[in-house]
């Protein structure tokens, strides 16, 4: 059964959101704070976490941090209205995802099935794409550089199959929002900003200067073999 771990410091948002994934069919570990939450991550080993940004002990984006250090577990960050910073932090630390409270706990839900839906292990084919020296196999999520492995998280990899399916094709930031997050609509397209940006730090040999993931002022972006 897919697990997710719940990690809220207020008991009435956490206890919804138990309830509300219990209701989906998905087993759920809860935790209130950062430490408690490490624990559970260790001794578990859950599918998905639901990670509040503000928490006693560890916060949020620092147990992020320490998740992305170790695995490419999903997670999905809280954070308050107005919080942008953590937003993009959150992302830039690898957070797959992010929902603002308040909010709606069937959004939340189905938001966890998406990401949970990307995050399976692709059917087996033996597509792969090679430019020079950059690599992408979609059988095995692995990118490689030179020879050398790229680690990307799962939404980076998403988001680079997607574009480099599509060579020279313009995407709009919502159009993204659509393909790869999954949602009808963009609601802060400052995420597929930030993703790009990622996957420039790990796949350009300059990337102030790109030669693969380029932008279209005013359009989008594009991948040019």
């Amino acid at each position: 059964m897919t697990t997710v771990l719940v990690v809220d410091d207020e008991p009435i948002v956490r206890d919804v959101v138990v309830r509300y994934l219990e209701r989906e069919g998905y087993e759920t570990l809860a935790a209130g704070d950062g430490d408690r939450a490490r624990e559970l991550v260790e001794r578990h080993s859950p599918n998905l976490v639901v990670l509040d940004v503000m928490l006693p002990g560890t916060d949020g984006l620092e147990l992020c941090r320490w998740i992305r250090s170790r695995s490419e577990l999903p997670v999905i960050m809280l954070t308050a209205r107005g919080e942008e910073a953590d937003r993009i932090v959150g992302l830039e630390l690898g957070a797959d995802d992010y929902v603002t409270k308040p909010f709606s706990p069937r959004e939340l839900t189905a938001r966890v099935r998406t990401v949970l839906r990307r995050s399976r292990p692709p059917a087996e084919t033996d597509e792969r794409l090679v430019f020079d020296d950059l690599s992408v196999n979609a059988s095995t999520r692995e990118v490689t550089k030179g020879g050398t492995p790229v680690r990307l998280t799962m939404r980076e990899f998403d988001l680079l199959w997607f574009l480099a399916s599509h060579p020279r094709r313009v995407f709009s930031r919502d159009h993204l929002m659509s393909s790869v997050w999954g949602y009808a609509a963009a609601v802060d397209t400052g995420t597929v900003t930030v993703h790009v940006r990622r996957l420039r730090e790990k796949i350009e040999d300059d990337p102030s200067r790109p030669r693969f993931l380029q932008t279209v002022w005013g359009v989008g972006y594009r991948f040019t073999p």
